[in-house]
């Protein structure tokens, strides 16, 4: 387990002066959680597969903001106060509401609720690196909000731990290459869900504002099923010019889908990076009616969509 330890800590950015020891812990629960629950008897590389896939800088930040670490809370707060209230508009009926739940999260966060013998202080507690520290918090901000209308409606009694504490957040696989592959636990499909709609509202603000012969020539291509040639040739332009025409067309698309995910709903760079392309091919609305500037929704993206 040290020499696990000693990985992630060689790969953050930013250790946090923590050391080896410290991490071992926090590893090994995660490893009894999403490793050995499913197969007792794992071996060492499928372990150490797992543990190099943490996120080694996400982890390193939590594990020093739950040891009070002044430095690290306010480079929580600073790196993540925007992808909060981002959150919290998202998944809050009302401003009000949505003012409530980013206030919230910082106590629970903290850990200032009371908790039984053996559970984490706080929800930070429950963070152990699968998967980004921005998309974990985007979920915990849902989950928050889901509970706070709960018990203004009244559908349900108000428990003492939130729903995200008792979820399952253990579900997943290995390959067979002996690679830890993780399956849609609920946290994960309420982060896809929560993402999704924060990429699809940028996808179709950077499409809206395409040059109209720019839309047609995506349209064309993507849509229609038109070659690059065909589509030129509609256009009045050489393939060669379509070709690096819809080349252009996709980088300014995806550079103004990450410059709104970053600045209007606090996504980070890399987030807005890595994770664009997979949440994209998974997107529910029609990108078609957004190129002709008509409304609509499928069951499914188109199999040519952009990535």
């Amino acid at each position: 387990m040290l020499a696990g330890a000693r990985r992630v800590l060689a790969r953050a950015a930013n250790s946090r002066s923590l050391d080896a020891q410290i991490l071992s812990a926090r590893l090994r629960t995660a490893i009894e959680k999403y490793i050995f629950k499913h197969d007792p008897s794992a071996d060492v590389r499928t372990i150490d597969n797992f543990v190099d896939t943490l996120h080694a800088d996400d982890l390193c930040l939590v594990i020093a903001c739950e040891r009070a670490d002044e430095q690290a809370w306010n480079d929580l707060f600073e790196g993540y106060g925007a992808t909060v209230r981002s959150a919290a508009r998202s998944a809050s009926s009302n401003e009000a509401m949505a003012d409530d739940v980013a206030q919230s999260i910082w106590a629970e966060l903290h850990g200032l609720k009371t908790r039984e013998e053996g559970k984490p202080g706080g929800k930070l507690g429950y963070y152990s690196g699968v998967g980004s520290l921005g998309g974990w918090l985007r979920a915990v901000v849902g989950q928050l909000a889901i509970d706070q209308h709960r018990r203004q409606t009244r559908l349900v009694q108000a428990e003492e731990d939130s729903d995200l504490d008792r979820m399952a957040l253990d579900d997943g696989d290995l390959d067979g290459a002996g690679t830890y592959q993780m399956s849609a636990s609920p946290e994960e499909l309420l982060t896809s869900n929560l993402a999704s709609a924060d990429v699809e509202k940028a996808l179709g603000r950077a499409l809206a504002e395409l040059p109209d012969e720019d839309r047609l020539l995506m349209k064309l291509y993507y849509f229609d099923g038109l070659r690059l040639r065909e589509a030129g040739a509609v256009l009045g332009v050489h393939e060669a010019t379509a070709s690096r025409r819809l080349t252009r067309i996709q980088s300014d698309v995806r550079q103004q889908v990450e410059a709104i995910l970053m600045k209007e709903h606090g996504w980070t760079k890399s987030e807005a990076a890595n994770s664009l392309a997979e949440i994209a091919a998974q997107l529910q609305t029609e990108v078609e009616p957004m190129l002709t500037g008509k409304t609509g929704v499928l069951q499914s993206s188109p199999a040519g969509g952009m990535s």
